[in-house]
């Protein structure tokens, strides 16, 4: 019988804290995105701890793990797989990529090339992969975290609003705070904490709560609150393009999953704000954004100004 879907939330949080502590909120938004069955984006500075969340994630669930390093010279086929001739019996057969994975992290994808970010863009969305003709399922769960520098610009090929999109997420970590940074650089003499990470959950009690986010209920508040949120981000003249109808989506979804996170059955109008940023940001774009890119914190500022004109639904 699967655990109960907050306790399980509840034991992945507590084992990601053991690694990436005084990130309490970070860990419960990532958790979130998990259980809701979105992709996950981390960006950020080097050295916080983006790795190091993505792993942790993928350590406290007992499911398979694949990393790929994006690099320039990465091709579509080192991550999808492909078909392979076999002298022995003079046919084809296809040798899965590390896409074929319950938790693919993807680290530095802006490093690699649009062609290759693009292949990932049918498995994300449909969970499959269509190669020659063929189309083949990925098991579920199937689970994106991707990594990328926001202030790296030499060699990196920022991602495109249709890969954005996918994520159902974007998460900064930031620096701990400085009593705990200080008790990390103190007590950081030996082994990393990760290599003791053991799973707490397994494969049934993850796919069980993410069913059960299905089961947490959002009245009619609060999708009347998703909706004005969207439809405030069209109107804004600072936004060049506003929230689309699967943002809309992805924001109640997320809500829902967030709530189950902190042990409730239903979602509420302070759930929705508590992860709307984190939802919102990547997939708008400000107006005068050079190339379609913007400063990351023009697109949050927005979104933060949205919501404080915005009254929250009592």
């Amino acid at each position: 019988m699967p655990k109960a879907a907050d306790v399980v939330a509840q034991k992945i949080i507590g084992n990601v804290e053991r690694v990436l502590r005084g990130k309490r909120e970070v860990v419960e938004l990532a958790v979130a995105a998990l259980l809701a069955k979105g992709h996950l984006l981390i960006e950020d500075v080097p050295g916080v701890g983006k790795t190091t969340l993505a792993r942790a994630l993928a350590r406290s669930v007992g499911v398979s793990f694949q990393r790929v390093q994006f690099t320039s010279d990465l091709m579509p086929a080192d991550v999808l797989g492909g078909n392979v001739y076999n002298q022995s019996t003079g046919e084809f057969t296809f040798r899965k990529g590390p896409i074929f994975t319950n938790v693919l992290l993807s680290d530095e994808i802006n490093r690699t090339t649009p062609k290759t970010q693009s292949a990932l863009l049918e498995a994300m969305d449909e969970r499959q992969v269509s190669l020659d003709g063929k189309t083949h399922l990925l098991e579920e769960p199937f689970f994106v975290i991707a990594t990328q520098n926001p202030e790296e610009f030499f060699g990196t090929y920022p991602l495109p609003e249709s890969q954005l999109d996918r994520f159902i997420m974007r998460l900064k970590i930031g620096y701990p705070p400085v009593e705990i940074e200080r008790e990390v650089i103190s007590q950081r003499k030996s082994a990393d904490p990760f290599e003791s990470l053991l799973p707490v959950v397994g494969r049934v009690d993850l796919l069980a709560a993410q069913k059960a986010v299905d089961r947490i209920h959002s009245n009619g508040e609060v999708v009347d609150y998703v909706h004005a949120i969207v439809l405030a981000t069209r109107s804004t003249p600072v936004l060049a393009i506003g929230a689309s109808t699967r943002a809309a989506l992805a924001l109640e979804r997320t809500a829902r999953a967030f709530a189950l996170v902190q042990g409730r059955s239903y979602a509420t109008p302070d759930d929705v704000k508590a992860i709307a940023v984190g939802v919102l940001a990547h997939r708008v774009r400000v107006t005068g954004m050079r190339d379609g890119i913007a400063a990351r914190g023009d697109a949050e500022n927005v979104i933060r100004e949205v919501l404080s004109t915005l009254p929250i639904p009592i």
